[in-house]
This record gives C-alpha cells, sequence and structure tokens, in this order.
C-alpha cells in the first residue's frame, strides 16, 4: 500500500504529514526546513513513498531542486489552488495545513507547477549579469 506526505514550508519549521492510500494518518511531526532533515525523516518513517507534496513559495525552488537530488518523490502544487481547498478546514495551523495537502496530493486533485533545473537558473542568473554589464558599457562609451 502506498503512502503519501505533505509538506508545510516555513522559513524555519516544516510540518510534515504522511498518510496511507485509504487515507488515514500514519505520522505527522514538525523538522527543521533543511532538505536533509526532511529527507531523513521521511526515509525513517516510510516505505514505499509513491509522492510527496508542497505548495509553491519563496523557499518552492530551492527545496524541490534539494530533496529531488536526494530521490524525494517530490510534486510542486500551484499555492493558489491549494489554498482554495485548504480554506475551508476551521483550524488554520501548520498541523492542519499540512494534513490537508497531504490528503490532496494523496486523492490527486491538484495543479503541479513546473519547477525549473539549478541550472536554468544559473543561466538565467548569467544572462542578467550580462546584460547589466553591457549596459555599464554601453553608457560609459556614450
Amino acid at each position: 500500500m502506498g503512502m503519501f506526505a505533505a509538506l508545510d514550508v516555513s522559513q524555519e519549521e516544516t510540518a510534515i504529514c504522511v498518510v496511507r492510500q485509504d487515507g488515514s494518518q500514519v505520522a505527522e511531526a514538525k523538522v527543521p526546513t533543511c532538505p536533509d532533515a526532511i529527507a531523513d525523516w521521511l526515509t525513517a518513517r516510510t516505505e514505499d513513498l509513491e509522492r510527496v507534496g508542497m505548495e509553491t513559495g519563496p523557499l518552492a525552488v530551492w527545496l524541490w531542486n534539494a530533496l529531488t537530488e536526494r530521490q524525494v518523490p517530490i510534486v510542486c502544487m500551484d499555492a493558489r489552488h491549494a489554498s482554495g481547498v485548504l480554506k475551508m478546514m476551521p483550524n488554520k495551523t501548520d498541523r492542519h495545513d499540512a494534513r490537508g495537502l497531504a490528503q490532496i496530493v494523496r486523492t490527486g486533485w491538484f495543479k503541479a507547477a513546473q519547477i525549473k533545473s539549478h541550472d536554468a537558473y544559473v543561466n538565467r542568473a548569467m544572462l542578467t549579469a550580462r546584460e547589466a554589464l553591457v549596459g555599464m558599457r554601453v553608457r560609459l562609451e556614450n
């Protein structure tokens, strides 16, 4: 039987919830927002992890790339779509959000967001830096 997990990511701590295929809760905890801590916690408590979900946000690109390198089957969900579902919950805490996200991941009722690779961001930074340098050179020559 497969297991599904969800991360509610914040700056300092990440709330994690793991559920089974039938929707029953297996484990939940708060761990530091560190890819190693999250991956270690998931591997210690799950045996057949099918999918891990998290919302888009400021830390999503970094965390998605880091967890993908650690062979965690992670998907990034559109935050606006997921928040529409999470608004229905009466108690809005990180723990409850992680539980709701885990149910969304389990059912597959989410819109996946495309995350660019680390190399794509490096290329973009180099192109932006080149454009700035060319602009400075043109202004100096003029």
